[in-house]
């Protein structure tokens, strides 16, 4: 038997006993885990995939966190992943921005139900696409319709052409536009990253001023959030991170670490696994919602069959996904990934236990290794919310 089918058959029976004990115990009992103990192993499972680089953390009711680390920060050096690293936010911003959406209908400045039209006359136009039979509501759940365009490099060769272009808000509008939707509005679900660019510019009309200035005011500077940042055009990320790489096929890994998000108005967005936590278990525990606005935000969708290969079960409300857990109920999050950096989150319905799992190279040459890094991940996220009593961790 060679090394490699050594380590996979490993990583397999390993995965095999972890199933075989169904929820985590909070105090290993024979042949299962603690929480604590299954978080590493959970960790060196994604690794073993061939993840360069990862880094989780849980924490429990009473505010205790655990980190656990595998992989490398750096393929050249070897230096290890720091357990406090910066990484790229990217798609999990979005629950941010339909916090401050939601706090702006709270405060009657508008209504879910607001067309687009309304707010921005005129820029959604053109190939069937018409900005007042479209809401803030149908940008907020992705069923808008609106076609995504949004540059971007399958290759290594683009990755080094595009790596620091910039687009404005209009150029990436313009790009959509160019395409019929894809259904009528709210007749379909498909994720639309230019919905989100959209609702940017509609915070920056209602309240005259950037969407990250509001963000920053309304949501990080109350949360302490000091880890979480808007990077603008920067290409590079605060210290520590570890470096981020992008599988684009056998004998292609590259590191892309340093580049300028295609859509540096959203995608822009520094953060730690610390404030993710922070956030998300805030946002749950209704510290940063009126009660009506949250039950709004956590009203869902079913998601489109091919996303639900990537998250079985799973439906979207307002910026927030809704997923199944094993031991019963579900949990919230939205994942993130950008610039090689893939981030999976989950907090419990209560706000009181979550999880953050970061991973620093995106596996995304083929559909398997996609999935194949998701499920590991989400089975991490999994283990770390399903945990028995936090006190005996």
């Amino acid at each position: 038997m060679t090394s490699t089918l050594r380590r996979h058959l490993a990583v397999a029976l390993g995965v095999a006993a972890l199933l075989a004990c169904d929820e985590a115990p909070a105090v290993a009992r024979p042949g299962c885990p603690s929480a604590v103990e299954r978080l590493r192993q959970d960790t060196e499972a994604i690794h073993a995939l061939g993840v360069s680089g990862v880094q989780a953390r849980m924490v429990g009711p009473d505010d205790r966190q655990w980190v656990a680390t595998s992989g490398t920060a750096d393929l050249n050096s070897g230096r290890p992943v720091p357990s406090n690293g910066y990484l790229r936010m990217a798609s999990t911003y979005k629950t941010l921005v339909a916090t401050v959406v939601l706090q702006l209908e709270a405060e009657g400045r508008l209504s879910l139900d607001d067309t687009v039209g309304h707010w921005l006359p005129g820029v959604v136009r053109g190939n069937g696409n018409d900005g007042d039979r479209i809401t803030l509501r149908h940008l907020l759940r992705h069923t808008s319709g609106i076609r995504d365009d949004l540059p971007g490099y399958t290759t290594p060769e683009e990755y080094y052409q595009q790596r620091h272009d910039i687009y404005s808000p209009e150029e990436l509008l313009a790009r959509a536009m160019a395409h019929a939707l894809d259904f009528p509005p709210g007749k379909g679900w498909a994720y639309s990253n230019t919905g989100y660019v959209l609702l940017d510019m509609v915070i920056e009309k209602v309240t005259r001023r950037p969407a990250h200035r509001e963000i920053e005011d309304r949501i990080l500077r109350p949360l302490s959030l000091d880890q979480t940042r808007w990077g603008g055009t920067s290409p590079t990320l605060p210290r520590p991170h570890a470096q981020a790489y992008q599988l684009f096929g056998p004998g292609a890994r590259v590191n892309v670490t340093e580049q300028i998000p295609v859509d540096h108005q959203n995608l822009s967005w520094v953060t730690t696994t610390r404030d993710q936590n922070r956030f998300f278990r805030a946002l749950l525990a209704g510290r940063l919602l009126p009660a009506r606005q949250l039950a709004e935000m956590k009203q869902t969708v079913e998601v489109s069959a091919e996303v639900q290969k990537l998250w079985p079960g799973g439906r979207y409300g307002l910026g927030l996904v809704e997923r199944p857990l094993t031991c019963g109920g579900t949990y919230w999050s939205h994942e993130g990934g950008d610039g090689g950096y893939i981030t999976l989150n989950g907090v419990t319905e209560d706000g009181q236990r979550s999880a953050v799992v970061s991973m620093s190279e995106a596996r995304g040459d083929t559909f398997e290794h996609i999935k194949a890094q998701e499920d590991a991940a989400s089975a991490l996220i999994d283990h770390a919310l399903c945990a028995g009593s936090p006190g005996t961790w």
